[in-house]
């Protein structure tokens, strides 16, 4: 079960790895959130490779892909999709918005209203779209990559804490090494790998990744962990408000599938740490005056030190 599961992922990682170069762990991170149904924002300078990595995405999975660039005068139909009229048949006919896909990057999507991006809430946290009053479900798999600019604020509209909470990691790509800048250098300088990208699983291959997933142990003593460790953001001085449940339960299932991505059918304590900091750092309310993204990042790390996690051989105790 958990071989299939790291076999096929190595597949994805490494095809990915051929355009995005260096960023092994933030494309087993992404890979992740995928296999547990859960949505990604990504926060990084422009021109890291965000667009590049969504892409390579969905072309490793032979997955559909849409992309929707976030402006202020952009409505939630152009997200959804609406009724048009048809005069021929007298009647009105759906016309899909870039939602009906398998992998959509939502790019700059704080660019956009707090009207728009509530259109992506019900996508993301239903699987399904509400127009006119009729509901329509998506595709399986369906997977939101969102993306920011940390430093570029002016005219843009934060995401609210409640729509930050329904993406189960916020990740950074960052900047590459010397040797790694040098070598996409030597990759890009003469056409785009992207073009030459074949699917290496095909989407039943992923749905069958997906289930086996569900059935990866996690010990009492682990769960108990995981809550401890939510419960702990909740009395920091600092927090003003700490992690959801929702957030609890999204890293007791995030390090189910980063267990199978690492070729094990049970999670162990590392796996629970590894994922702390991208799944629930972005969830924390910080007090005015803190540097939040950072300060959260190491609020979980204090955390992540101060709670002991369990000892046992977790192999033994399936």
């Amino acid at each position: 079960m958990a071989e299939s599961v790291q076999k096929n992922g190595r597949k994805i990682i490494e095809n990915v790895g051929k355009v995005i170069i260096g960023k092994e762990e933030t494309v087993t991170f992404l890979l992740t959130a995928l296999l547990t149904e859960g949505h990604v924002l990504l926060e990084d300078m422009p021109g890291t490779g965000k667009t590049q990595m969504a892409k390579a995405l969905a072309a490793s999975l032979e997955a559909a892909f849409s992309r929707i660039q976030f402006t202020p005068d952009l409505l939630p139909s152009d997200v959804t999709g609406l009724n048009v009229f048809n005069r021929k048949n007298n009647e009105f006919e759906l016309r899909k918005g870039p939602v009906f896909t398998n992998i959509l990057l939502a790019d700059e999507i704080n660019r956009a209203t707090p009207r728009t991006q509530s259109g992506l809430l019900e996508c993301m946290a239903e699987k399904q779209v509400t127009i006119d009053g009729v509901s329509y479900g998506l595709e399986n798999p369906f997977f939101v990559i969102a993306t920011q600019n940390p430093v570029e604020t002016a005219g843009t509209f934060p995401l609210p804490e409640a729509q930050l909470d329904r993406f189960m990691m916020k990740l950074s790509i960052g900047q590459p090494s010397f040797e790694e800048e040098q070598d996409i250098l030597r990759r890009f300088g003469k056409e785009n790998p992207l073009k030459e990208l074949k699917a290496v699983i095909t989407k039943e291959e992923l749905l069958l990744m997906k289930m086996d997933v569900r059935d990866v142990f996690v010990h009492e003593s682990l769960e108990k962990y995981i809550v401890e460790i939510a419960a702990a953001t909740r009395k920091k001085e600092k927090v003003i408000a700490g992690a959801s449940t929702r957030g609890a339960l999204a890293l007791m299932h995030a390090a189910k599938a980063y267990a199978a991505l690492m070729g094990r059918d049970y999670c162990i304590p590392d796996d629970v740490k590894k994922l702390a900091v991208p799944v629930l750092a972005h969830r924390l309310v910080i007090s005015y005056g803190y540097q939040k993204g950072n300060e959260a990042q190491s609020i979980i790390k204090e955390i992540l030190a101060e709670v002991p996690a369990p000892t046992e051989d977790f192999s033994k105790l399936m």
